[in-house]
């Protein structure tokens, strides 16, 4: 069913209009985040608000990357030039990213979504999986074994700075000044030590969160090869504490993006509403929280044999 059937002309043009201020609020608050958990830990510096410093920045982090989306689908603000500049200077660069480059790879996934030749197909196609076996999977990011690689690659990149091509040097060379200076900072505020936080929340965090916002998005979906966006995209209805991890930026309102990829996060949650309104959802299963998603995305070890 087209989105046009569903939404009138100006309902459209109400969910997909972009507003500046609210794109620079949207901004503002993910670095003032970013700031608070660096502040919090520095005033109350003890192991478990390191800890929890640590978890907290792993969101952030996915933050950022959900900012980027945002920039490079050029709805976050009115004209693709303000979104490209906060992209490329306030969004990408504190996980030294390349946003045009993730937007080649993005694009894809929207146009080729309900077909066998969707890019990122392999990260959610075997799903539903045993208990045992997702357990393997969260334990890898936790334990820092897929975050590693990502440090490894952007080591690669430091290394090889001059090696890389135009738009990747530039990138990168963005990543490295927007890195040192949040570490200067710090360690103009006396507390250079808690950069560490930010590596370790690549490492061991923000793998984690990110697998968890993936399989919401299209895991044990009712059938990924169908090219209804209600049969192979979800939308998952979060509390506080997965807005705040493992879903910012109502980044959770996925089945939505795909319907209408112009739409800019900050209307998401209307557009939702207005679909809910006119009876679009009904019979679609939209889990509410990340655990009733992880435990839809499951089974017992012992119902059927899975391969590890």
């Amino acid at each position: 069913m087209n989105i046009s059937e569903v939404l009138s002309k100006e309902e459209i043009d109400r969910v997909t209009r972009r507003d500046n201020l609210k794109g620079a609020w949207v901004i503002f608050c993910q670095w003032l985040g970013i700031v608070a958990i660096f502040s919090g830990v520095a005033v109350w510096t003890n192991p478990l608000s390191v800890f929890a410093g640590i978890l907290l920045l792993g969101g952030r982090q996915l933050g950022f990357g959900v900012l980027q989306h945002e920039c490079g689908h050029k709805t976050l603000f009115t004209t693709p030039r303000l979104n490209q500049l906060v992209g490329d200077w306030l969004v990408s660069p504190p996980g030294l990213s390349n946003m045009n480059a993730y937007m080649r790879s993005h694009y894809p996934h929207h146009r080729l979504a309900g077909t066998h030749d969707v890019p990122d197909l392999r990260n959610y196609k075997d799903y539903p999986v045993s208990r045992s076996r997702l357990k393997r999977k969260l334990l890898r990011d936790v334990t820092g074994r897929t975050g590693i690689r990502t440090i490894r690659f952007i080591a690669k990149n430091v290394r090889g700075l001059l090696e890389l091509d135009p738009e990747n040097r530039n990138c990168t060379l963005r990543g490295i000044f927007v890195n040192l200076l949040m570490f200067s900072a710090l360690f103009v505020c006396g507390e250079g030590w808690l950069y560490l936080m930010w590596p370790a929340a690549i490492i061991f965090v923000q793998p984690l969160v990110s697998r968890i916002r993936q399989v919401g998005e299209h895991a044990a979906v009712p059938d990924l090869y169908d090219p209804d966006a209600r049969m192979n995209t979800r939308t998952v209805l979060p509390g506080f504490l997965s807005r705040l991890m493992v879903c910012p930026h109502e980044v959770n309102y996925h089945l939505e993006h795909h319907l209408l990829p112009s739409v800019p996060k900050y209307n998401l949650s209307l557009m939702h509403r207005l679909l809910r309104n006119k009876g679009y959802y009904e019979g679609v299963y939209l889990p509410k929280g990340y655990i009733e998603l992880l435990a839809h995305v499951t089974f017992e070890d012992d119902e059927q044999p899975v391969a590890a």
